[in-house]
């Protein structure tokens, strides 16, 4: 039995999912998109994700399909029609379609799907080894804010990885790590202080970041939101990524050289922990 997907007010198999040639995500990655995972059946920090996919598409001048609450309805009834136990749900929204033209169109109506996946998050092989990472130009635009479907260098620098034998890039800009192809960057001073980007322009406010970053300051972690090099980070006692879906990850490696002593660190695998036991009791 194939998976249920919902495309604009209908939950159809998804041989049977279809949007317009002219829908403006297809001609001009004219949409916005957010993941929330899914652990135990039940949604994760899923109010966040609500919220910066609001900033998102007012940032853009984009209609909202639908309100938060309904989107979450959704969201659910997918969870439930696809038995998804672990794993992610996926939503899109696109401006809408109209023939194709650079200037926003008025009056159209914005394109909302959604799809779920089933994944093992949890008991991810990756965080138990850690993950490598190369370090890669940050070739993105300048708005890495708002949370859009234009990911083909993120794609690029996935397949550079890849092609390097390493699982992940880091993103680097003027010399200073912006975040990882799809997550955000950290690392652990050997004073044993988490060090991120600041939030602004150049990366997205991640919404597991912001978790793990208050976790961290309940356990008195020290936290420091700035700026760091590619040296520092080579530098560091330890290093970890952030995602919806990989949670706390520890890094190993970069550029083929061991962080630390080349095993997940302490830091890492505790906010791992804590972040688990918190959503598993959500």
């Amino acid at each position: 039995m194939s998976r249920i997907v919902y495309v604009n007010g209908e939950y159809v198999p998804e041989e049977d999912a279809k949007i317009s040639v002219f829908d403006r995500g297809f001609l001009f990655a004219d949409a916005v998109y957010e993941v929330s995972s899914v652990i135990n059946g039940k949604l994760i920090d899923n109010e966040g994700h609500m919220g910066r996919l609001k900033r998102s598409m007012d940032e853009l001048e984009m209609p909202h399909p639908a309100t938060s609450e309904e989107i979450e309805t959704i969201q659910k009834t997918l969870i439930d029609k696809n038995d998804v136990v672990e794993g992610l749900v996926y939503l899109q929204v696109s401006r809408g379609s109209q023939d194709r033209d650079f200037v926003y169109p008025e009056n159209t109506k914005p394109s909302l799907v959604m799809f779920t996946q089933k994944k093992n998050l949890l008991e991810s092989p990756q965080a138990k080894v850690g993950i490598t990472v190369i370090t890669s130009p940050d070739i993105r635009w300048q708005r890495r804010d708002i949370k859009t479907v234009s990911l083909l260098a993120a794609s690029m620098a996935k397949m550079q990885a890849k092609a390097a034998g390493a699982d992940d890039a880091w993103l680097v800009e003027n010399g200073f790590v912006t975040e990882g192809s799809s997550n955000n960057a950290y690392i652990v001073t050997q004073e044993g202080t988490v060090v991120t980007r600041h939030l602004g322009n150049e990366i997205l406010a991640g919404i597991t970041r912001k978790s793990a970053l208050r976790l961290a300051e309940e356990e008195g972690i020290k936290i420091e939101e700035r700026s760091f090099t590619v040296d520092e980070a080579l530098a560091a006692a330890e290093a970890f990524v952030t995602s919806a879906t990989t949670f706390v990850t520890p890094v190993v490696a970069i550029d083929g050289q061991k962080i630390g002593d080349g095993t997940p660190g302490p830091i890492a695998k505790k906010l791992r922990a804590i972040y688990i036991d918190e959503a598993t009791k959500a």
